[in-house]
């Protein structure tokens, strides 16, 4: 009940910054608990292209959109973690996996580490106020979206899924500024986190929206939203 009244508040605080729903298209949930996703489906098939950014130790959603669609997913995750949880799974021929991350630029980035030794959530942002734990950082390799086209030779991409742990409000930024051709964005937003303020969720959504992006769905926990982009639904 308190969970469901938080949700509900949440929404309103959204609505009241003009963030809601505004295409009514064709979705579906893919994933268990709490790896699962809401997506378009009008335009998925067997050759579109998938990038899923931030897997972590649960990879329910891509393989799902493998079974569903019979599309081939690349996944991205330079964390010591989620390296070693993918080498130990028996995994989809569809499913390709590369130990680097995205960014705003092409290099390397320093990830904090979570304070749950169990928790895969690596963030390249400071998450709490204070870090009084004693857990080591990691350096990991990074590219930016327009690099990783390039490298894997794609002229566009039909559906990003983006949950990278706060680096999402530049990586979208970098996205927009250049000529990269998504139709569909996926993405978690962490102004849960202490040191990431609301309104930078609330830029980053009207950023998109100027560039032709519309809200097609926002979850019960209201921080996953996804977008397309006004071509994808045929208008």
């Amino acid at each position: 009940m308190f969970r469901a009244t938080k949700q509900r508040l949440r929404r309103w605080h959204l609505r009241r910054h003009g963030v809601y729903e505004e295409v009514d298209l064709p979705k579906q949930s893919f994933g268990v608990a709490g790896g699962a996703w809401t997506i378009c489906t009008q335009a998925l098939e067997a050759s579109s292209i998938v990038y899923s950014f931030g897997v972590g130790t649960d990879i329910s959603f891509d393989c799902a959109l493998i079974d569903a669609f019979n599309v081939n997913v690349h996944a991205f995750d330079p964390t010591p973690m989620a390296k070693t949880w993918i080498a130990s799974q028996s995994l989809p021929e569809k499913f390709h996996f590369f130990d680097y991350g995205v960014a705003d630029f092409d290099g390397t980035l320093e990830f904090r580490p979570p304070r749950r030794t169990a928790s895969s959530h690596y963030t390249p942002v400071k998450r709490y106020r204070t870090e009084d734990y004693d857990r080591p950082r990691f350096t990991g390799p990074v590219h930016r979206i327009a690099t990783i086209v390039q490298r894997l030779g794609h002229r566009h991409v039909d559906l990003i899924k983006m949950d990278i742990e706060g680096g999402e409000y530049a990586v979208i930024q970098d996205l927009l500024k250049g000529d990269t051709v998504v139709h569909q964005l996926a993405v978690e937003f962490h102004h849960s986190y202490a040191t990431i303020p609301f309104e930078h969720t609330i830029s980053a959504i009207h950023r998109l929206r100027k560039h032709g992006f519309r809200i097609a769905h926002i979850s019960p926990r209201t921080y996953e939203i996804t977008f397309v982009k006004c071509e994808y639904r045929g208008s």
